[in-house]
């Protein structure tokens, strides 16, 4: 250490008489040995906590920010509780890649939009999509006999084309039909639909849906594109036909979360979000909980607060034999655990994140560590 470094270190004036120079290259002349180790445990945590420090400054500038160290193993995923073997490295057979000898032809940047003029070139499913197909005359045959050329073949292209309006109107035409006998009108009711007294079929329904929830169109979106389209509705119709929509669904929310509670591993997690308006130019702050069951069923449920108390609500007191819950270390899960008596099986991503960033301190403990987080 230098003498301007015990300088700052001490508050020294090196000017001074008062300390000798055997002193001030010696500053821990006179400690007793209980001191010493004192001051060198202080000076071992003051560098690991700066080469911490360095590490994570030296991964903003330079490093990667990803916490991927190894390809993830292959294999079955096991269930919680049952024993599982690691497998060493060296016992995992390496893929084996023939490649064989060729000449690389540059890359066209344009190739995506050139025309292959070849059928094998589909870039679209036959089994969704329509196809219009135009017939291309050739100029060489024009006024020439049918006798005088043979079609031998023919060469096909695709073009990706939209039509206006991809919605359509159906038009139920029913009979009134007058008996002769006793002069009795007569006329079939118009189909039940999904909405009683409501003009959306079910499929413009489903689609609104998607649309809106899949692909994130708004519904005043969804409005002008449906005038766009020729349909004139008001934007009040259709923004009370969503809410009705999804009253629609409850049932089958309900049922599958009840799936969800009686599945013996579930995994939850809470989400932000903003909704409802808490004031001028601000938006309540509110929770999605996540619930996911064994069959991958999940439902998002609602509530305007982190509590613990929303965990019991959600899941409930009664839990079936063996019940594990797949949580992150958020104190509500482990008061859930603790109050019902199941499992709690914490988030590995979560432990390992800690583990990963502990590499710069510890590299070899946490290089174990990672190694048998990535079998697991």
């Amino acid at each position: 250490m230098s003498l301007l470094a015990l300088r700052k270190l001490y508050n020294i004036d090196m000017h001074s008489d008062q300390y000798p120079a055997s002193e001030i290259a010696s500053p821990t002349v006179g400690l007793t040995a209980p001191e010493m180790s004192a001051l060198l445990d202080a000076k071992e945590r003051e560098i690991i906590r700066l080469r911490r420090q360095v590490a994570w400054f030296q991964r903003q500038i330079f490093g990667q920010k990803s916490e991927r160290r190894m390809p993830e193993p292959e294999g079955v995923q096991g269930t919680l509780g049952e024993a599982f073997d690691i497998v060493p490295d060296e016992e995992v057979p390496a893929k084996k890649t023939t490649i064989a000898a060729h000449e690389r032809e540059p890359k066209n940047k344009n190739r995506n939009l050139i025309d292959d003029n070849d059928d094998a070139a589909l870039f679209f499913d036959e089994s969704k999509v329509p196809v219009e197909v135009i017939a291309v005359t050739n100029d060489e045959a024009e006024g020439l006999d049918p006798a005088d050329f043979e079609v031998i073949g023919e060469k096909v292209s695709y073009r990706l084309a939209q039509r206006p309006g991809s919605y359509v109107i159906l038009k139920y035409v029913r009979p009134v039909i007058k008996l002769r006998a006793d002069q009795a009108l007569s006329c079939p009711p118009a189909p039940v639909g999904i909405l009683d007294g409501c003009r959306a079929d079910v499929s413009f329904i489903a689609g609104m849906i998607i649309d809106k929830f899949a692909y994130h169109q708004p519904l005043y979106r969804q409005h002008v594109k449906l005038q766009d389209s020729g349909i004139n509705i008001s934007r009040a119709w259709i923004t009370k036909l969503m809410p009705a929509a999804v009253a629609l669904a409850e049932p089958i929310f309900n049922a599958q979360l009840e799936s969800v509670r009686r599945s013996r591993v579930v995994a939850m997690d809470e989400t932000p979000i903003k909704a409802g308006r808490a004031g001028p130019g601000k938006m309540k702050a509110a929770y999605f909980w996540p619930v996911v069951g064994e069959q991958d069923e999940i439902c998002f449920l609602y509530y305007p607060s982190r509590a613990a108390k929303h965990v019991e609500t959600a899941l409930g007191l009664q839990r079936p034999n063996g019940a594990v819950l797949q949580s992150d270390g958020y104190s509500a899960y482990a008061h859930y655990a603790k109050k019902t008596g199941i499992t709690h099986a914490q988030c590995w991503a979560h432990a390992r994140r800690k583990i990963f960033d502990a590499r710069d301190i510890e590299p070899a403990q946490a290089d174990q560590a990672l190694h048998a987080i990535a079998a697991l």
